[in-house]
């Protein structure tokens, strides 16, 4: 009997059991079918046909390598697959528009981050999800497996725990580690926003932003922006816009205090949207079109919200001259696949230690360079399918990180 035989053999005898029967209600979901047995599989890049073979791939010949290995660590960049192969570690915390859904649920998420690595840099990823959310755990756990990888991405783990988490591994650990939905979200904001500011006419030194959310998305656009020489950035969470008067701040939100809001809003979201020209919504909710209405002429509305973003999205080209989404189904989708295959695979190339801010920076520009001279206002990043951007943003990383000499 074949592999294929044996294969539907063994659904067959499921389908005659109770958990062939639960198994049926998925029948008609392609989704389901796409994730049925996983996404991934591990294969050798050398066949074993031979007793020769054998005696190089495993003993005696391996410990020839791991002899030479061991007396010059550096070696292992050569000999070993580490170099090449990204972690993707997931705490199910914070999960796409899922929320806190644990560490099996977000599986089918981290393998699927997994294929975009292969699809869009050429770079292996393995998911790797935790049954803890103690951040001491965490760090301990990702640190010890980190010799067998060339980078950690960091995947769906909430905030505020997901900033000391990064921030403890990219101490311990001498390869880039990055948490996505903070720095990735934000490269691509900021691409995004440099054409729709091009689209407008206008510097970004001169555009005043609101940040609807000051979760792990917010902060790093507020970092980014801020960078990047925003004008002005007011920060809005749940309680209102985040300023130094406020005594509930957590150390994040204080730094947001001491370094935005300029212009000294002390109420809500709505109330700083007044005269505005961008508002960046990264916190799910829902924002009136009256508020998007009180915004300056020409406005910008990044609404990234999924599915449903913070701001209807036909309501806000009513008065918006660059509206974004998160969503793939409409103009200017705000998507991180744009950002880290690029953003590791230019990293790992130049053998870079770290990610950097400038290394970010330099991806965000990149990106914002596909598009280039033309961008208009349903145009101001590229497809997420567009193959020209991480060889782009993968050149420009590595380009930054050897100017800056954070490589081996």
């Amino acid at each position: 009997m074949s592999g294929d035989q044996e294969g539907n053999q063994q659904r067959g005898d499921q389908r005659m059991s109770g958990q062939g029967e639960a198994a049926d209600r998925f029948a008609d979901d392609p989704a389901f079918a796409v994730h049925e047995g996983g996404k991934l599989e591990v294969r050798p890049t050398r066949r074993i046909t031979s007793i020769a073979d054998l005696a190089l791939t495993y003993t005696p010949g391996v410990a020839r390598v791991s002899s030479a290995i061991a007396a010059e660590p550096e070696l292992a960049r050569r000999f070993t697959w580490a170099p090449r192969v990204v972690a993707v570690v997931s705490d199910g915390t914070a999960v796409l528009g899922l929320g806190d859904i644990g560490p099996a649920a977000a599986l089918p998420v981290m393998e699927g981050k997994a294929c975009l690595f292969s699809e869009f840099a050429g770079l292996s990823a393995v998911p790797i999800v935790l049954a803890t959310t103690d951040v001491d755990e965490i760090v301990a756990t990702v640190t010890a497996l980190a010799p067998s990888f060339g980078g950690i991405n960091l995947e769906d783990i909430s905030a505020p725990r997901c900033f000391e988490i990064e921030a403890r591994l990219r101490e311990r650990l001498g390869i880039p580690v990055m948490h996505d939905d903070q720095h990735g979200t934000a490269i691509v904001v900021l691409a995004a926003l440099r054409n729709a500011a091009r689209v407008v006419g206008r510097p970004l030194g001169d555009l005043r932003v609101v940040v609807g959310g000051a979760g792990a998305a917010g902060v790093a656009c507020t970092k980014i922006l801020l960078e990047a020489g925003i004008g002005d950035i007011a920060v809005a969470d749940s309680r209102g816009v985040v300023h130094t008067g406020r005594e509930d701040l957590t150390p994040t939100k204080q730094w947001i205090a001491a370094n935005t809001n300029r212009a000294g809003h002390a109420g809500s979201l709505i109330d700083a949207m007044a005269g505005a020209d961008v508002y960046l919504g990264l916190s799910g909710g829902s924002v009136p079109g009256s508020a998007v209405a009180t915004m300056a002429e020409g406005c910008i509305v990044f609404s990234l919200a999924n599915p449903i973003p913070e701001v209807d999205p036909e309501v806000a080209a009513k008065y918006a001259a660059v509206v974004a989404t998160g969503r793939s189904d409409l103009p200017n989708q705000i998507n991180n696949v744009l950002a880290f295959p690029g953003v590791f695979r230019g990293a790992i190339d130049a053998g870079a230690t770290a990610i950097t801010e400038e290394m970010k920076l330099a991806a965000a520009t990149a990106i914002a360079d596909v598009v280039g001279d033309e961008a208009r206002s349903d145009y101001v990043v590229p497809s997420p399918l567009d193959r020209r951007v991480a060889a782009a943003v993968a050149e420009a990383v590595a380009a930054c990180a050897r100017e800056q000499g954070v490589t081996v």
